[in-house]
């Protein structure tokens, strides 16, 4: 499988203005299955723009390196893809430890044993540009970086010396440059980008950078670099556990601006243990959809709770859905939409907490969890690796406290010991997951809507 990984020295440095524009680019031409290393879920929406393919996710405090690789072949089977193209996070060697690579963009170019292509914010950088490169080449013999992308230059003129300084100093291609421009920058909020989902604008957008990096970039360069690839290891190791039954179930995805953080391979995961899954808008629609399940990912409900709240029928819908014992599954934005309120603006009101945005960073962090009470997805004594990233915090407010599912070995959760409020049949935690770190997630929860 051709493929390459698009790295930058740091955050900030135009990783996915730069890593979308090829993507788009490249797509006139050639089938582009795209991946974010990762757990992020904006980057991705982008990358579906770009692409007509939806994103997947890359991560190695996830996923084993078998279910890396597994997890790229699968993405690229299904879109049927020419080339794979993975767009890095944060530095290429930042992860949980200064030490090891768990969760580094590096990781995951060594599991697929993929070419690099390292971003420089050349700004102010002529010489000191290849005393980057090198230094990024030495740290790891095993990362294989085979180009450069000078980002933020001045001008024609810095580009042409920085690119003869990198070239001839780190023995490295330079793949092209871009000046830098303040007009083709994406406004930003708290969780990062704005979602695509949100934004008619991005789309032109998205074909601005395609058509900065057609000018600007030699493709055919990178086209070769990815046609020359070593081949991947053929060991693969599945994400999901397989249908053990077949039963078929009906699952709710709330899907609109307010909650649209899902992973790819989670609803592939539902849909593969015979889950229909049924999406609707908790802002636009009167009420949820008939179904045996809901599963509500996060988003943003802290910025469309005026929307939220005003739609009476689809709270007292999903509220009487949870008080009827039916199975719920909630991340973070999801959790906050089933307490009483965000921000005092009434919300489902399934738990006696009161939602509230923070100016502070609440929880950023790879998270794991031991689950102390049995819920719709896991059984006791399970352990499990999730993330957290949120400014907000739920705070008790009512005379029934209720049960939490899980104890916090790694991050905050809701109380900084605790996560998962648990209660009918509805479990909502600050905890987002992914199927390669919960195979039997799908199974389960498909399992729990079977038999209520």
């Amino acid at each position: 499988m051709k493929r390459v990984v698009l790295s930058g020295t740091g955050s900030g440095v135009g990783k996915t203005t730069i890593s979308t524009g090829i993507m788009r680019a490249l797509s006139k031409k050639h089938k582009i299955q795209s991946f974010k290393v990762g757990p992020d879920y904006i980057d991705p929406s982008y990358h579906k723009i770009a692409t007509g393919f939806d994103a997947r996710n890359l991560d190695s405090f996830f996923m084993s390196e078998g279910q890396i690789r597994q997890s790229f072949m699968q993405g690229m089977n299904v879109s049927g893809a020419d080339y794979g193209i993975i767009e890095g996070v944060r530095g290429l060697y930042e992860g949980i430890s200064p030490v090891t690579d768990v969760g580094t963009t590096s990781s995951i170019a060594k599991a697929l044993n993929a070419p690099v292509i390292l971003i420089i914010n050349s700004r102010s950088l002529v010489r000191s540009a290849a005393a980057m490169t090198l230094g990024f080449k030495a740290l790891d013999k095993a990362i294989n970086i085979q180009g450069v992308i000078l980002n933020n230059v001045k001008s024609r003129k810095h580009y042409l010396k920085t690119k003869e300084a990198v070239e001839k100093l780190s023995d490295t291609s330079v793949l092209g440059g871009i000046v830098r421009d303040k007009s083709i920058t994406m406004e930003q909020r708290h969780l990062g980008l704005i979602p695509a989902v949100e934004e008619e604008r991005i789309k032109d957008l998205i074909e601005r950078w395609g058509q900065l990096i057609e000018d600007n970039i030699d493709l055919d360069l990178l086209v070769d670099i990815m046609d020359d690839c070593e081949p991947i290891k053929d060991d693969y190791e599945e994400i999901w556990s397989p249908d053990k039954t077949k039963q078929k179930t009906r699952i709710g995805i709330p899907f609109d601006e307010a909650f649209n953080f899902y992973y790819k391979e989670n609803l592939e995961a539902l849909e593969a243990n015979n889950a229909k899954l049924s999406y609707f808008s908790p802002i636009h629609d009167e009420k949820m959809p008939d179904v045996d399940a809901l599963y509500l990912g996060g988003g943003y409900p802290e910025i469309f709770k005026k929307e939220l709240s005003s739609n009476q029928s689809m709270l007292e819908s999903i509220n009487k859905f949870s008080y009827d014992n039916h199975p719920i599954y909630a991340e973070c934005g999801g959790l906050m939409y089933l307490t009483k309120s965000i921000d005092k603006l009434p919300m489902v009101d399934v738990f006696h907490y009161e939602s509230e945005l923070t100016r502070k960073v609440q929880g950023l962090s790879y998270t794991i969890a031991e689950v102390i009470q049995d819920n719709p997805i896991l059984s006791k004594n399970t352990q499990y690796h999730g993330h957290e990233f949120h400014y907000s915090k739920v705070e008790y407010t009512g005379n029934d406290r209720n049960d939490f599912a899980f104890k916090m070995k790694r991050g905050v959760g809701i109380t900084g010991e605790y996560d998962g409020l648990l209660k009918n049949n509805t479990l909502a935690s600050y905890i987002h997951t992914h199927t390669s770190c919960l195979p039997e997630f799908a199974y389960n929860f498909t399992q729990s809507a079977t038999e209520n």
